[in-house]
């Protein structure tokens, strides 16, 4: 019963995420993006890219159907390989983003070309975080970005980057040098921010000491598919038998396994320490 109920839980913070990115990311283009003449990132940014252009010759073709017409294709392909639940919460962000973007009239806060990049870039980029936060995503070039993340177990966000620019300087040669360099220094913010606050492929080293190893290593075995190594030490002070533990870990777990060694040892000690680089197998928790 208390799994059920937990499921639920799970569902509900997600549906509300969903919910408040897409909100979010209307409020961005319709405040920020549309009154500076900018880009906003992703296959959203093709979407208004094909609007713009279409308009050129007569035919209007609004970002909100092509925001649904790009991302289910990919939502298809990516439904087997990241995650039916993922899929399916990040396409229902489609949908409200289109649908806010369409019916609802946010007002512009700003007559400043920058406070709108700035601004917009930093809203759009929480619109992404608040989805990935709650196991969605914008779709489109999230997708993309989190399938070879999940393959590659690193990120590829500065990938994104050089897509959404490309993308960019088509803008600018159809529209003026001078949007597109706003809307490139929107998309740099935007990138930004998203890989300052979220953090599923940044990994960390743990190192762990501890009197009481048995239990703390039964623990973190039990609930972690991480591979953890132990040296036997003793303190240079007390001179008392210590055991040292080394694993590496993604950063978004660092909190749990935390709280997890210490319910075993309330004296454990854990310093937890940046990682650049890591070479041989590591486990990527699958996206839901």
């Amino acid at each position: 019963m208390s799994g059920k109920k937990d499921m639920i839980k799970r569902y509900g913070i997600t549906a509300a995420a969903v919910f408040c990115s897409a909100l979010l990311q209307a409020f961005a283009m319709q405040t920020f993006l549309t009154p500076a003449q900018i880009l906003s990132s992703g296959f959203t940014g093709v979407a208004v890219l094909i609007e713009r252009i279409t308009s050129l010759y007569g035919v209007h073709f609004s970002t909100s159907l092509g925001m649904i017409a790009l991302n289910v294709p990919v939502a298809v392909f990516c439904f087997r390989h990241i995650g039916k639940k993922f899929v399916i919460f990040s396409l229902l962000q489609v949908f409200l983003a289109s649908f806010f973007l369409k019916f609802c009239q946010f007002q512009p806060l700003f007559d400043d070309v920058m406070l709108n990049v700035c601004f917009g870039g930093f809203a759009y980029g929480m619109a992404i975080v608040i989805a990935l936060k709650g196991n969605a995503s914008t779709a489109g070039t999230d997708f993309i970005a989190l399938y070879v993340s999940n393959k590659k177990g690193k990120s590829i966000w500065q990938y994104v980057f050089v897509f959404n620019a490309s993308m960019l300087c088509i803008f600018g040669f159809l529209f003026g040098w001078m949007y597109a360099g706003y809307s490139i220094l929107f998309q740099f913010l935007s990138t930004k921010t998203i890989e300052s606050f979220y953090h599923r492929y940044k990994r960390v080293t743990l190192q762990i000491t501890t009197h009481c190893p048995e239990p703390v290593i039964s623990a973190y075995v039990a609930n972690y598919r991480h591979g953890l190594s132990v040296l036997e030490g003793y303190g240079g002070y007390s001179h008392q038998k210590m055991s040292l533990l080394h694993t590496v870990v993604s950063s978004y777990e660092v909190h749990d396994i935390v709280t997890l060694m210490r319910e075993q040892d309330p004296h454990v000690i854990i310093n937890v320490l940046p990682t650049e680089t890591f070479f041989g197998g590591f486990y990527q928790k699958p996206i839901e």
